[in-house]
């Protein structure tokens, strides 16, 4: 194992390929995404953990299980978190794969 996405523990690419499916794998990728660019725009407003439970009404320990990787959060706590922060989610076209 090594910790390459996002700081989420993986399998390497020969494990991912004998076990999941390749939607499997592009799920999983865009999930490590979505959920490194919320840390992302967390630390580069400067709040902690907490100071985003005060303005988004997420609770502190549900952040953090989402950051670990530890929870697959709903839709609406996605929007919550970002909203509370001045973002929003858009639908774009996937990189393509060369």
């Amino acid at each position: 194992m090594n910790y390459t996405k996002g700081g989420f523990p993986v399998w390497d690419d020969e494990f991912d390929k004998e076990h999941f499916t390749p939607e499997e794998i592009a799920e999983s990728d865009l999930r490590v995404a979505l959920i490194t660019s919320l840390v992302q725009a967390r630390k580069e407003q400067g709040l902690s953990q907490r100071d985003l439970e005060k303005i988004s009404g997420v609770k502190q320990p549900q952040i953090a299980r989402m950051e670990r990787g530890d929870a697959n959060p709903q839709l609406d706590t996605i929007l919550k978190l970002l909203a509370a922060m001045g973002k929003t989610l858009a639908v774009v076209p996937l990189p393509s794969k060369t």
